[in-house]
């Protein structure tokens, strides 16, 4: 059984690690903000912080090439980087739990800025080492698992800091936030750091981009040594990528930023489509949290044994189908009289399909990648896969107001399409180089 695996469960605590920080420099900070009477304007300001998690393939690099003195040599390479971000994310909610949030805005703003930056180095670091540790058949069990985790970390982060501000204060709510971050730490210090070496063809690779770009093959000199660094760790992972992917490379990228566009467009407008609905926030809150919770872990666990059983672009495509057939069912809901029961069903399936989706889509991000440039490539692709989505997300709204939510659910399913057409053609394209493969000897 894939989730009887060490490191597979292991990764329960770190996906717990990475979720924790998320809220509380994003709603849960908002909430907070508001609660003591700071402006709309200035609580929007705070949002920037989040922009770390968007540009992190930029210190990626350095996270896959640079030891940390004393630590890595204790821990290594990974398990380092990832102990310091955590210790980074702790010490500034400890901050943020230990400034006045009347007098002290700004130590609090950059406090935040802290605990993004620190979180998605953490993100860099953790999806480096889940890719590392365990063999490509397990990469969608360690997917599911790390789902298991974030969404626990994202209960404790929304629900638990709301309930701990409501029975004492929010600068306790964020002690004990920071305290939850001793789960990852503690994991860190557990797991084994992954055995991964640079092969002989990527140190070759890595020659011929140095010699391309005309650096001395000496390694004397700061200058030097900086231009060949700079070569190895940032554009080597890129030329790698499209050497390996060849002419399909282009195709690989579009899929990747296309694979979610269907689910998070549909996501901008589900709690006010809920509201307008006629549905509570109590009956929202029970139905997208409890059933939502309980649905996505399933659906992230089904989806870790169809990647072990089948392979990968099979499940793939099955949850592109689905999550694009699950807007489908907004639209019903949407010309349907309200229903709990309706609701119920509805979130189930759709958390049901993206938890599948989400699993598999994961393990194939990590397919992609090449042990020797680990966090830059999966930086590049997380960054990715979010990018068109929110560009068009963004237009949501407008589609609503000016044709109501059933076209609008049928819109953002058929968002979707694009990417189940890209995920046929690349598994007819794998099927047909592996038969020219074996025909020429290579297999």
């Amino acid at each position: 059984m894939v989730y009887r695996q060490p490191r597979v469960l292991g990764m329960i605590f770190l996906g717990f690690s990475a979720g924790l920080p998320f809220l509380l420099v994003f709603s849960t900070l908002s909430a907070w903000l508001r609660d003591v009477g700071l402006s709309r304007t200035l609580i929007g300001y705070f949002s920037w912080v989040g922009i770390t998690y968007s540009i992190k393939v930029f210190w990626a690099p350095v996270i896959d090439r640079l030891p940390i003195p004393l630590m890595t040599r204790l821990l290594g390479r990974r398990r380092s980087w990832m102990l310091l971000a955590q210790i980074g994310i702790a010490s500034g909610l400890l901050g943020m739990a230990m400034s006045d949030v009347q007098t002290q805005i700004g130590s609090i703003a950059l406090y935040a800025l802290l605990v993004a930056f620190a979180s998605a180095t953490q993100d860099i670091t953790v999806d480096a080492y889940r890719i590392e540790a365990v063999a490509r058949e397990l990469q969608g069990a360690m997917a599911a698992t790390y789902v298991f985790g974030y969404r626990l970390a994202l209960l404790a982060a929304g629900a638990g800091a709301f309930y701990l501000a409501e029975s004492s204060s929010w600068p306790v709510a964020y002690l004990c936030m920071a305290a939850l971050m001793l789960v990852g730490m503690a994991a860190t210090l557990v797991i084994n750091e992954p055995g991964v070496a640079v092969s002989p063809a990527s140190r070759e690779l890595e020659s011929r981009v140095e010699a391309m770009i005309g650096i001395a093959n000496t390694r004397q000199g700061l200058t030097v040594r900086l231009a060949v660094w700079f070569s190895d760790a940032v554009i080597s992972p890129f030329v790698d990528f499209f050497s390996r992917n060849g002419r399909v490379a282009l195709t690989i990228l579009l899929l990747v930023g296309l694979y979610k566009v269907s689910d998070i467009t549909m996501g901008v407008m589900a709690n006010p489509f809920y509201l307008d609905m006629g549905f509570s926030k109590t009956q929202i809150a029970d139905v997208t949290k409890i059933f939502g919770f309980f649905m996505t872990i399933a659906g992230a666990a089904l989806g870790g044994i169809l990647v072990a059983r089948y392979g990968l672009m099979r499940p793939l495509l099955l949850g592109a189908v689905m999550v694009a057939l699950t807007n489908l069912l907004f639209a019903l809901l949407a010309v349907s009289p309200p229903d709990i029961w309706l609701l119920a069903l509805v979130i189930s399936a759709d958390n049901l399909s993206g938890g599948i989706a989400a699993s598999v889509f994961m393990a194939y991000l990590s397919s992609l990648t090449n042990t020797a440039y680990t966090a830059t490539q999966y930086a590049l692709f997380s960054s990715l896969m979010t990018l068109p989505a929110k560009m068009l997300g963004g237009f949501s709204g407008v589609i609503v107001d000016g044709f109501g939510y059933p076209w609008f659910f049928i819109y953002a399913s058929a968002t979707g399409v694009p990417a189940i057409l890209l995920v046929i053609y690349l598994t007819g394209y794998r099927a047909d180089k592996l038969v020219k493969d074996v025909e020429s000897g290579k297999v």
